[in-house]
């Protein structure tokens, strides 16, 4: 089962530029990511997927739909997302998920080209959770350089929790310090 689901990314994402505006990779000490956004940052709407593995067989899929659109705060442009976040996991005898609302921002430098500032925050009551799942929270944030015109390279931070039904105390699905790199097409 481990090996087909390894074919099953490998493949995802060697056909990524097929269909997709741009492939994200991100690690922490504990978990791999791989995000596909299927429109770029001029598009009125944004689409994408991702999948995270994160150690002990936890298994967390996402899938965003976003209106976004160009804006500026203060003198500084910026990419702006509003929409939802579809989550879900599972580990062992658990598990749930949650339809989040929130929105993204990308801000950009311009006194130094190509380094931008993401910030993307979706939440879902108990009402919108289901399964195991009483309510989710999902928070990144993240700097990022871009290397050259296709590829930036970023750091930040990744929190996903829930509140488990039936038990006093919430679980963190993956938390920590990231790194990764973005790939345009």
């Amino acid at each position: 089962m481990k090996i087909s689901r390894i074919s099953l990314v490998a493949l995802s994402l060697a056909s990524a530029p097929v269909f997709a505006a741009d492939v994200d990779l991100s690690l922490t000490d504990d978990s791999v990511k791989g995000q596909v956004n299927v429109f770029d940052a001029n598009a009125s709407t944004q689409v994408g997927a991702g999948y995270t593995y994160h150690e002990g067989s936890r298994h967390i899929t996402n899938v965003d739909v976003h209106a976004q659109g160009r804006t500026a705060l203060g003198n500084l442009p910026t990419t702006a997302g509003i929409g939802m976040r579809g989550m879900y996991w599972d580990v062992d005898r658990l598990d749930g998920g949650a339809l989040g609302l929130g929105g993204f921002a990308t801000i950009n430098i311009p006194d130094v080209p190509g380094l931008s500032f993401t910030g993307m925050l979706h939440y879902a009551p108990d009402i919108l959770s289901f399964g195991d799942s009483e309510d989710m929270t999902s928070l990144e944030l993240r700097g990022s350089y871009r290397v050259i015109r296709n590829a930036e390279v970023f750091a930040g931070y990744r929190y996903l929790n829930t509140d488990l039904e039936d038990f006093p105390r919430d679980v963190n699905l993956d938390e920590g310090v990231l790194a990764g790199m973005k790939l345009y097409f």
